[in-house]
């Protein structure tokens, strides 16, 4: 809301300079978000009289003229406006002023010169010139009674600072001056001049039909008659200066009074012309398909949730928001019918942005406009009519005043410690109660509690919350203590046998991948192609219309940022991403922490692509492939062991993706990007990616403390024939059947064997090899602590290993 400093002093004018005044209000929860000051310093401007204008003789668009400027002697000035002439009074620069400075930023100073071989004794200026406004026309034409020589800054008030509040929604009381006035003199001390609405004499007895139809839409609806006005008169200059400066621009003389009353004491109200009125008013809903054209020339098409004022043709207004074209007034108005009404703030809340607009009436009825003073306020409009746009006929009726549904407000009840606890500091009941009358709400005192019934014009107050935040803003925010919390702090240390979040962070960037942050939303068909997701979670208000669904997958977020850098010749890419993803699940329960209905685990994945090792003299080039992501995924997980075996995942090539196993449970996959999402990716490079169960990963094995051994260990190989099918977990498996823990300490997998492939596919003969085996050898690695081990020991377990490997593999020794 923006109003000047002068209007809000008429009627409250505490002893505050405007910065203190500004200070005052933020402190209280009337944001002051700017301050600007009405016009640029200029000085040595004055009102100046033209008395004579004639043609300069060497120049056709100049002339000159003799400028009464209160200086005892006519000043002979050079001007070029086109509408320079005999009588007009104009902003006059007397020699040695400063105007506004220009777009160099330096101002302008006024000298005796000459223009064309004439003299000139000053400059005549327009409303540009002084920065008043971008008009540019001609010189800025002031009052003809304006007194000559007056300083144009006093003259024109331009000495005023304009406010410009941020107001919360629940300060509808302070849309307009005299709300803002109420509040600073509650808050200074300093009286409150309190506007009177003596009634204007009735000569007439017409009054207007009106039928208030729907309560729920209108609580009062309150109306007058006024004939024979004159809508060809002027409206005021200082009513157009406080309008402008409120940001509002002039229209015609009745429209301006309604916004002037408006911003003045926060009524808005309609004026419509009585001769274009068929019949009575009826206030109602609108029904379905009913149309009307508005003031601002848009058509709308209305439904049963918005009210309107019709009569007994269509409909003529909108309910709280604005007017109907079919009934505005114009030139040609000569009798009017003034209204002011009640309408419930949740009939009008909402509405206008239905139709995508909004206007000043709807945003204060909304929010709530005080019921009471209906009568009064069009007291104060039909006098302002009056003044401005009567005549000798002028005549106006009784005032119509309907009252289907007052709102009566509940009493609410501040207790005295409850806002000492919220506010934060000790308060006594006298401080709660001063605190409120201050602000005009009748109060009453009980057993350490503070009872108020809210005036009219206080909708906000309606909860013992809202009487503590009047108290703090008495008080001032700027004088509450400054008051560390205090709470219980108990340190919630982590289980030694978990580790956090930023410790795999901290893991994968040592692993040489970068981390990215994704939206949790994503589209819908990486959903289905890369997590086979057919029904996922959807979004009721998407923030771009691809990005609907939530993600049950981290890899199509990675995916997409492997493909922005490919497309910008990243010659090597190795991100990850710790997040959540949403999956269905019928089993969760709301929680503090749950959503009934889905499950939200946090996991982490990873992509590589590109070279494995970045570029180095000391091996060779080579790209990435399934055991370098599998070797960062053991890293990962270490010192917990992980086993892999073959299986389907529909993001990762079928015969290329394993799932990840840590004692036994599935944690998540490993694999290269499937051959068909490459393709539709459009990816010059392979990718190999993992996603795993985060809480997997933070599960970490407690260290134990082992005594190195101080036996010597002994190491023996084993060469086996298996088929090819055979895996090597497998392997490890029957050799940890056939060997006490206590007794092997490791086994290696150090070759692999198979035949080379002859000329047209098949493999070539091989000596001990049939077609489908390859040869594996195991170094194994035996030693006990209590004591050195015998040959005979070590005899039986290999042929322990060797025997298990034959019966559990079909393995036989090479």
């Amino acid at each position: 809301m923006q109003f000047p400093e002068s209007w809000l002093r008429e009627f409250c004018n505490p002893p505050l300079s405007t910065a203190e005044l500004a200070e005052t209000l933020t402190m209280a929860g009337l944001e002051v978000e700017e301050l600007e000051a009405v016009a640029p310093p200029f000085t040595k401007i004055v009102v100046g009289e033209i008395k004579e204008a004639v043609q300069h003789p060497n120049a056709d668009r100049l002339r000159v003229c003799q400028v009464d400027a209160g200086q005892g002697a006519l000043l002979n000035i050079v001007c070029g406006a086109p509408n320079a002439r005999v009588g007009i009074k104009v902003p006059c620069a007397l020699v040695g002023a400063e105007l506004p400075p220009g777009e160099d930023g330096k101002p302008f100073l006024i000298k005796v010169g000459k223009l064309r071989g004439v003299e000139s004794q000053g400059m005549l200026c327009s409303a540009r010139e002084l920065k008043l406004s971008e008009e540019n026309a001609g010189l800025l034409e002031l009052p003809l009674d304006a007194p000559v020589g007056q300083d144009i800054r006093q003259y024109l008030n331009l000495d005023d600072t304009l406010f410009t509040l941020k107001l919360t929604p629940n300060l509808a009381h302070c849309l307009s001056v005299y709300g803002v006035a109420r509040e600073v003199a509650a808050l200074t001390g300093a009286p409150l001049k309190a506007p009177s609405f003596p009634a204007v004499p009735v000569v007439h007895a017409d009054v207007l039909p009106v039928k208030v139809l729907d309560s729920d839409l209108c609580g009062r609806f309150s109306g007058r008659i006024v004939r024979n006005v004159n809508t060809l008169a002027k409206t005021p200059q200082w009513m157009v200066d406080r309008l402008a400066r409120c940001g509002q621009r002039s229209v015609s003389p009745l429209v301006d009074i309604s916004n002037y009353v408006m911003f003045e004491l926060g009524r808005p109200s309609h004026i419509f012309d009585l001769d274009k009125i068929h019949g009575g008013l009826e206030v109602r809903w609108a029904r379905e398909g009913e149309t009307l054209k508005l003031l601002s020339g848009s058509t709308v098409t209305l439904d049963a949730k918005v009210g309107v004022i019709a009569d007994g043709q269509a409909v003529e207004s909108l309910a709280g928001i604005m007017g109907g074209d079919a009934t505005a007034v114009s030139d040609d108005t000569r009798h009017i019918y003034i209204e002011a009404a009640f309408w419930w703030p949740k009939a009008v809340a909402g509405r206008s942005r239905r139709y995508n607009f909004s206007t000043d009436a709807g945003h204060r009825f909304e929010r709530g406009v005080d019921p009471q003073l209906t009568v009064e306020h069009i007291e104060r409009i039909t006098q302002l009519v009056l003044n401005i746009c009567g005549t000798p006929e002028t005549v106006c009726g009784p005032i119509d005043d309907q009252q289907p549904a007052m709102p009566a407000p509940a009493p609410v009840t501040l207790r005295v410690a409850r806002a000492a606890k919220v506010i934060g500091m000790p308060l006594t009941q006298a401080q709660c109660t001063d605190a409120l009358v201050r602000l005009g709400l009748p109060v009453t005192q009980g057993e350490g509690s503070v009872t108020v019934v809210p005036p009219s014009y206080r909708f906000d107050l309606t909860i013992e919350e809202d009487l503590i935040e009047e108290v703090a803003r008495m008080v001032g925010y700027n004088q509450l203590p400054t008051t560390k919390p205090l709470a219980p702090i108990s340190p919630k240390l982590r289980a030694e046998n978990r580790r956090s979040p930023f410790a795999v962070r901290r893991a994968l960037a040592g692993l040489g991948y970068q981390e990215t942050i994704n939206f949790s939303f994503v589209e819908e068909s990486w959903e289905r192609e890369l997590a086979g997701n057919t029904d996922p979670i959807r979004l009721l208000n998407p923030i771009a219309s691809q990005l609907s669904v939530m993600r049950s997958s981290l890899i199509g977020s990675l995916l997409q940022v492997v493909k922005f850098n490919l497309d910008r010749k990243a010659p090597r890419v190795r991100v990850f991403e710790l997040g959540r993803v949403f999956l269905r699940d019928a089993a969760v329960q709301n929680t503090d922490t749950t959503v009934q209905g889905f499950h939200q685990p946090m996991r982490v994945a990873g992509i590589a692509c590109g070279s494995a090792d970045a570029l180095q003299w000391g091996c060779k080039d080579a790209g990435v492939d399934f055991f370098d992501v599998k070797g960062d995924v053991e890293a990962l997980l270490a010192p917990r062991r992980a086993t892999f075996e073959p299986a389907a995942h529909p993001a990762m090539h079928p015969g290329r993706c394993a799932r990840v196993l840590v004692d036994g449970a599935p944690v998540g996959f490993v694999g290269e990007l499937h051959p068909q999402w490459r393709q539709g990716w459009d990816l010059p490079q392979v990718p190999v990616l993992f996603e795993l169960e985060l809480d997997a990963v933070l599960q970490r094995d407690v260290p134990n403390f082992r005594a190195v051994g101080k036996q010597q260990a002994v190491e023996r190989d084993v060469a086996i024939v298996v088929a090819e099918r055979v895996t090597h977990a497998e392997v490890q498996a029957a050799i940890a059947a056939a060997v006490p823990a206590t007794t092997l300490r490791s086994a290696v997998l150090f070759d692999v064997y198979r035949p080379k492939p002859a000329k047209g596919g098949e493999a070539a003969p091989t000596v001990g090899l049939a077609a489908g085996e390859k040869s594996l050898a195991v170094r194994l690695t035996l030693a006990r602590d209590d004591a050195p081990l015998a040959e005979g020991e070590i005899d039986a377990a290999m042929q322990a290993v060797v025997q298990q490997l034959g019966e559990r593999l079909g393995a036989r020794l090479r």
